[in-house]
């Protein structure tokens, strides 16, 4: 126990560039307190102490702002950061080393009682105030970018941004290291603009062309 103890404060420390010292990590960050009455929550869910188990969810609701059904499963080394507005639903399944931002929910789209909240794989980034519906897949190392809607299963090394969200970029090795950028994202919505520009201009170019062939034409 106290070896994920430990693990959950290092993973803060190694991923958050204004953590200055360990205590303050222990003492400041609702996110790991968020992840530990988690787990107490998860224990009890997982052995039918359902009420208690909820008790204790709505007490660490109260006290980060951060909503995880007990019923949800979450791996090793999560990190949530600025959590304050973070819902993660009852079937839920979050891999190793993952990062999810403020405001990020992960919700159910169908009203049975089945699997119906996101499975997300290892090393998967959620950006601020994204929503991912239903039961679907993100795979390992996705990036989702803020304001995303995911309501689609993504694949392994993708970046999605938008809503509803799309695959902009796909993992190549030179990218594995990188961080994520939120402010340096594509945009395919000013990707067509500019596209449609450029045939604008082309269209233009060559509207002016026949109109100077027709004019030397009449000339002559």
């Amino acid at each position: 126990m106290w070896k994920r103890l430990k693990e959950d404060i290092q993973t803060i420390k190694e991923r958050d560039p204004a953590a200055k010292n360990y205590l303050e990590i222990f003492l400041c960050y609702p996110g790991l307190h968020a992840i530990w009455l988690h787990r107490i929550a998860h224990l009890l869910y997982q052995r039918r102490w359902y009420t208690t188990a909820r008790l204790i969810s709505h007490f660490n609701r109260w006290l980060t702002g951060i909503e995880i059904h007990p019923g949800a499963k979450i791996g090793r080394r999560l990190f949530i950061d600025h959590g304050m507005g973070v819902v993660i639903g009852e079937t839920s399944e979050i891999g190793d080393d993952c990062l999810i931002y403020k405001g990020v929910v992960l919700g159910g789209t169908t009203l049975e009682k089945k699997k119906r909240h996101p499975t997300l794989g290892n090393r998967v980034i959620v950006g601020s105030n994204s929503t991912v519906l239903g039961a679907i897949t993100i795979g390992d190392g996705v990036r989702i970018g803020s304001g995303s809607v995911v309501i689609r299963s993504v694949p392994a090394g993708a970046t999605v941004v938008g809503v509803p969200g799309r695959v902009v970029e796909s993992w190549t090795p030179e990218k594995e290291e990188l961080d994520f950028e939120h402010g340096n994202l594509p945009d395919p919505l000013s990707d067509i603009m500019k596209m449609l520009l450029q045939l604008h201009n082309k269209l233009e170019e060559r509207v002016k062309r026949l109109e100077d062939q027709a004019e030397r034409n009449r000339s002559r």
